[in-house]
């Protein structure tokens, strides 16, 4: 439990001062039952909540390759670490890239020169990225391996995963009329499914909030569909199932919400 040691240097002589008193000392009580213990973090398992700042590349497998490259990812996080050392908690990532590998989605609306050409009579600049999210649930443990800190070791999870990605097509200037909004989605590849993530890596926590940082493999498997009803550039509906598949590395800083040590208060 907290320990509150309270220094008054000025007795309190009329009513005003011992009701600012009553209330610091009201408010205190209440910030602090929002936080676990304050116990070292090396020296006891504590239950801690906590929010991951994280960045991960990744390389696409499966039928995703066919269509990008290389990626990026920055993700947030929220997890409950249990005092035995389990993991709860739900996390989103947001996925953007420039290499794609799915050629000539958009040929059907070039000249003979190579170019789409714009409302005013001009080759367009038109270019494509690739965007995406995934959105999961997991649940993990911590295993207290090669540290004597109770609160650090090889951290694992996975869970059910919602997965989309599509190719972001960019007009630059927005002369284009074929590419305007409600066209440009029949070219788009929108994609989406459910499937699972995984995680395997290394977590530490000290004793402040600033070296508190995590790090390791990271996996996405998805069964996905297109979402789009027609395809304009294949003149058809696209009703296979795909097979994505993301594997990379992650690394973030966690922001641990907990007290890392007793405070003194000092009362005048």
């Amino acid at each position: 439990m907290y320990k509150l040691r309270v220094i008054c240097k000025k007795r309190p002589n009329n009513y005003r001062d011992y009701t600012k008193l009553r209330m610091r000392l009201f408010l205190y009580l209440v910030f602090s039952a929002c936080f676990s213990d304050a116990q070292n973090v090396r020296d006891s398992s504590l239950f801690i909540p906590m929010l991951k700042f994280s960045y991960a590349a990744y390389m696409p497998g499966g039928d995703l390759s066919d269509r990008f490259g290389v990626s990026s990812a920055i993700g947030i996080k929220f997890s409950i670490k249990t005092k035995k050392n389990l993991f709860l908690g739900v996390d989103g990532s947001f996925i953007f890239g420039n290499n794609i590998k799915e050629k000539g989605i958009l040929d059907s609306l070039k000249t003979s020169t190579g170019f789409i050409i714009d409302q005013n009579g001009n080759p367009a600049t038109v270019r494509l990225f690739e965007r995406g999210f995934t959105a999961s649930i997991h649940i993990g443990k911590l295993f207290r391996l090669l540290s004597n800190n109770k609160n650090s070791g090889l951290l694992i999870y996975g869970g059910p995963v919602y997965f989309q990605h599509k190719i972001r097509i960019d007009d630059i200037g927005g002369q284009s009329p074929q590419l305007v909004k409600g066209y440009k989605e029949g070219y788009d590849r929108l994609t989406a499914g459910f499937g699972f993530h995984e995680f395997a890596g290394y977590m530490y926590l000290g004793n402040n909030r600033i070296l508190n940082f995590f790090g390791g493999f990271d996996f996405v498997q998805a069964i996905t569909k297109s979402q789009r009803s027609y395809n304009y550039d294949l003149m058809n509906s696209d009703t296979d199932s795909r097979f994505d598949i993301l594997s990379g590395i992650r690394f973030g800083w966690i922001l641990p919400l907990y007290r890392s040590s007793p405070q003194q208060f000092y009362y005048h």
